[in-house]
């Protein structure tokens, strides 16, 4: 793939480029969301897996269909149901008709994971979608099998006041590199919704990038220099968060049962060089740690009862922690 490119800067160029022309295609047909189309993109590119919270019918499948399009990658979609099984997402082996086992792949086996309701299914069934997620193989009968590459799972989530459902763990959560707040669309944004899909058109979403290119620049991402401040405040961060320690933010001390860790350290520093990157920098700086701050810790730090009381919600805690630094 760096064959197609001269040097170095010129396929961070183009890296920037693509972000522009993805933004534009699934912009066609995903009006809004601005900010968690960014946050899907970000996450691709990081090798990271997203988690997404909104009540249904915000148009999550279309938006990762969409997605998978323009990305000119594979997608499937697994309904998280109480009754769904570890096999039913892994695969499973099968007698065929000379008597001999057979491996049959499940839906797992594919470049985008859309788990709707991750919170619906059992803990078993989750862990499974974990465990593929961390290893990118799976286990079936004591034979390994890899998955695709590039692959990525976004596991969408009801508020977890509704009824029904298995709330991940905390240790499981901190497998998602982002966690993205899906909201209500603005009133002009839905007339707009409501004017694009109930007549004729058909919006066709061009292929803006291969799976190969996502790869490259995976890993050209990576090799992005960042200064040692950048590193310093993004740990300093992070160890802001937990509660009881020697750096730990008042804030932390009152309102936190426990805080982030070191996963979340990782995961500002490669959110922040996607972030640089896709704004046409070669090395991120603390305002890119900060653009995505909220998202990588949001699942990762936990309310005691006296945050709900005072108002506070994770996300005005993460400011605070944010700009007491």
């Amino acid at each position: 793939m760096q064959d197609n490119y001269k040097n170095e800067k010129e396929a961070f160029e183009s890296l920037m480029q693509k972000f522009q022309l993805l933004k534009a295609e699934i912009g066609k047909v995903i009006i809004g969301q601005d900010d968690v189309v960014k946050g899907l993109l970000i996450s691709i590119f990081s090798n990271g897996h997203c988690l997404l919270v909104g009540v249904p019918g915000l148009a999550k499948t279309l938006m990762v269909n969409t997605l998978s399009q323009a990305l000119g990658l594979d997608f499937k979609r697994i309904q998280f149901t109480p009754d769904l099984m570890p096999s039913d997402i892994l695969g499973t082996e099968i007698l065929d008709e000379n008597r001999k086992f057979k491996f049959i792949q499940g839906p797992i086996f594919s470049n985008i994971i859309l788990a709707d309701e991750i919170n619906r299914t059992p803990p078993k069934t989750q862990a499974a979608l974990l465990e593929a997620m961390q290893e990118r193989n799976v286990t079936v009968a004591g034979n390994e099998y890899s998955l695709d590459k590039p692959f990525f799972v976004l596991a969408t989530q009801n508020p977890i006041e509704q009824e029904g459902t298995y709330p991940l763990p905390e240790a499981q959560l901190d497998r998602f590199m982002f966690n993205l707040v899906l909201d209500y669309p603005s009133l002009e944004q839905e007339l707009d919704i409501v004017k694009g899909t109930t007549g004729m058109a058909v919006q066709e979403v061009n292929k803006v990038v291969s799976g190969n290119e996502i790869l490259y620049f995976q890993e050209l991402i990576r090799k992005l220099p960042v200064a040692d401040n950048v590193y310093e405040f993004a740990v300093k961060l992070v160890h802001s968060t937990r509660p009881n320690t020697s750096r730990a933010h008042d804030y932390a001390n009152k309102y936190l049962l426990w805080g982030a860790g070191p996963r979340a350290s990782q995961y500002l520093i490669i959110a922040a060089k996607v972030h640089a990157a896709f704004s046409g920098k070669y090395s991120p700086d603390i305002e890119d740690v900060k653009t995505v701050a909220i998202p990588v810790l949001r699942h990762r730090i936990v309310k005691n009862y006296k945050a709900e009381a005072d108002g506070f919600t994770v996300e005005s805690l993460i400011d605070n922690f944010v700009s007491a630094l």
